[in-house]
């Protein structure tokens, strides 16, 4: 799949409460190491041309702030949890600098949460300075935003589809614990694969560590990195040296490169 560089920055690589989690006195969510400070599940992708994020989550405003985002080009959806789609309202700061709306691509499930948790923004009389968006179907087949190849995935999260993203030789899935052989076959020669890994323990929804693990050796993926990561899994430096030499934690602020 032919794709221009690809510079991937993790916005956030914590689970729906995030890390630390609050009320919570654990040794992990009272770590002092700045990698086990984990935001919501979010990646932010760049070209030299075009900039999406994936998932606007409920710290988007933060995370826009902490990657220094001038500019952004789309939002791409996974689903409607609400850790995934809570922070859309912050569009509205890109739609008032660069004077358009902001498109957003998501599935029909994806498409109705966001009508109805964020009704305001879909009426007929839209209140000044509300977000200005563009909804668009995300089709089964590849696509393009800009310059960036874009291969839906779909896995499963329990019983609700989710949609990962196969962007080039990079592949992001989060929220699954389920993915069908035919989507397998999409993920196959990624060079770089983005799982998530919720815990040791065995979770309803979410791949565990082992069963991540074992996803991408299935896989043969030259260099893995989990997400979605809770505050049980343990500290990052921990974790890290257990895992296969090819795979590893993300953290908040990781980037790599993708040619």
């Amino acid at each position: 799949m032919q794709s221009p560089p690809l510079k991937i920055t993790f916005l956030g690589t914590g689970t729906s409460g995030g890390v630390p989690m609050i009320a919570c006195s654990c040794d992990v969510c009272c770590s002092v190491d700045s990698k086990d400070k984990r935001l919501r599940s979010s990646i932010l992708i760049e070209s030299d041309t075009t900039t999406l994020v994936v998932d606007t989550t409920p710290d988007f405003r933060t995370q826009m702030l902490n990657a220094k985002v001038r500019k952004l080009d789309a939002v791409i959806y996974t689903h409607p949890h609400k850790d995934h789609i809570a922070g859309l309202d912050d569009v509205k700061a890109f739609n008032y600098f660069h004077q358009h709306p902001m498109r957003v691509f998501a599935n029909t499930l994806t498409q109705n949460a966001l009508k109805k948790e964020f009704g305001y923004i879909f009426e007929d009389f839209k209140y000044p300075g509300v977000p200005d968006v563009n909804l668009h179907d995300i089709p089964e087949e590849l696509f393009f935003i800009g310059d960036i190849p874009v291969l839906p995935i779909k896995v499963w999260h329990l019983k609700m589809p989710v949609l990962g993203f196969r962007f080039g030789d990079f592949t992001y899935i989060t929220d699954a614990n389920l993915i069908e052989d035919a989507e397998l076959e999409k993920i196959k020669y990624s060079k770089t694969l983005v799982l998530n890994a919720l815990r040791k323990e065995k979770h309803l929804s979410h791949f565990t560590l082992d069963e991540a693990i074992a996803v991408s050796q299935s896989l043969n993926i030259p260099q893995t990195y989990f997400t979605h990561i809770s505050h049980q899994l343990g500290f990052h430096q921990n974790i890290n040296k257990e895992l296969p030499e090819n795979i590893e934690l993300a953290y908040d602020g990781m980037e790599i490169n993708c040619n």
